[in-house]
């Protein structure tokens, strides 16, 4: 099921998400609907509190086919290279803008697999930049809380004046 992404600014999107202590029948049903919301954008992924559930799932998907998800639970980064990479990011919560990021290039994230088993996995590229960009979700964080005040407010105003 396709869910409706919270509108910025709803005040869930700064609220640090709950742990997940076990991957329940209720936790894939969340992940399918995040899954169908992400393709229905489409996007390369998205995290839990986007559709105002407020736990720490996440599912990224950016193959080139599709297909590929990676659904996770409790995502966290151990290991980020040092060399960048920078992409231009944007999020359902606040259609219309879109600012350019840089992140570590890879990364390695453990998580809970959607068996319940504890994960480490390797992401590269456009797959490292929307863990990344999903763990900030998690953590209350918005992708253009990474660029200067100033750079901040003309996105947030452009914004604003396209959603009328």
């Amino acid at each position: 099921m396709i869910r409706r992404c919270l509108p910025w600014p709803d005040a869930r999107l700064r609220t640090k998400a709950a742990p997940v202590e076990a991957i329940t029948d209720e936790i894939r049903a969340i992940w399918t609907d995040m899954i169908d919301t992400m393709e229905a954008m489409p996007g390369v992924g998205l995290a839990a509190v986007q559709i105002g559930v407020m736990q720490r799932l996440a599912v990224v998907d950016a193959s080139e086919a599709r297909g590929q998800v990676v659904r996770m639970a409790n995502p966290e980064v151990l290991h980020a290279s040092v060399q960048l990479r920078a992409h231009d990011e944007a999020s359902p919560n606040l259609p219309g803008a879109h600012a350019t990021i840089e992140r570590p290039r890879a990364v390695t994230v453990r998580f809970l697999n959607e068996a319940g088993e504890i994960e480490e996995r390797d992401f590269v590229g456009l797959w490292a930049t929307s863990v990344q960009h999903q763990i900030d979700h998690l953590d209350g964080k918005m992708y253009f809380d990474r660029l200067s005040k100033m750079k901040r407010d003309i996105l947030l105003r452009k914004a604003k004046k396209i959603a009328g």
